[in-house]
């Protein structure tokens, strides 16, 4: 059973409103049903919409954030549960150690990265659960695109594909991982 969610996401204040409303849609959908979602703690962007939204429904928010972003004031001060850590590793570690299923919406250099990992972690074995792809407005299909010519070129191993799935919408996000 899934009741704990880490979500990466942007960290930008600049981008359009679609991302925002699909994030917002999210973080109400998952605090209404009482799933707990732990982020990197940031207090901008797509980070901070969910956030609020979740907690706005009454879920809850774990932020994991290193020290060096806590000391730039980079943290959101309203979250359920602020914790810590000593480097950007530790974080993401933290993250995926707290969740069962994790979700990446729109984002830049830090999210592909961090949803990159998280696939690479499944194909290893470090990690056995879900990871969902939040397909807003076709945001990651030149990614999808590239995961395919990868798999294509054998790059990626059979069965490589079905290390995530996308989902275009916050719904169709919650019936893929069942809740």
């Amino acid at each position: 059973m899934i009741k704990n969610i880490a979500i990466y996401c942007s960290s930008s204040n600049e981008i359009s409103d679609i991302y925002k409303q699909a994030a917002r849609e999210l973080g109400i959908l998952l605090g209404k049903k009482g799933i707990h979602i732990i982020n990197g703690a940031g207090n901008m962007g797509l980070m901070r919409v969910v956030s609020e939204a979740t907690l706005s429904a009454g879920g809850t928010v774990t932020g994991v954030i290193p020290t060096f972003m806590m000391e730039r004031g980079w943290h959101h001060r309203g979250l359920t549960r602020l914790i810590e850590v000593s480097s950007m590793h530790e974080r993401k570690k933290t993250i995926a150690d707290l969740s069962d299923a994790a979700i990446a919406l729109p984002g830049g250099y830090g999210t592909l990265e961090e949803l990159l990992e998280i696939i690479t972690w499944r194909q290893l074995g470090l990690y056995h659960n879900p990871v969902i792809i939040l397909n807003t407005s076709g945001f990651y299909n030149s990614l999808i695109t590239m995961f395919h010519h990868a798999s294509d070129g054998k790059f990626i191993p059979p069965g490589g594909l079905s290390l995530w799935e996308s989902a275009d919408t916050p719904e169709e996000v919650l019936g893929k991982l069942g809740i």
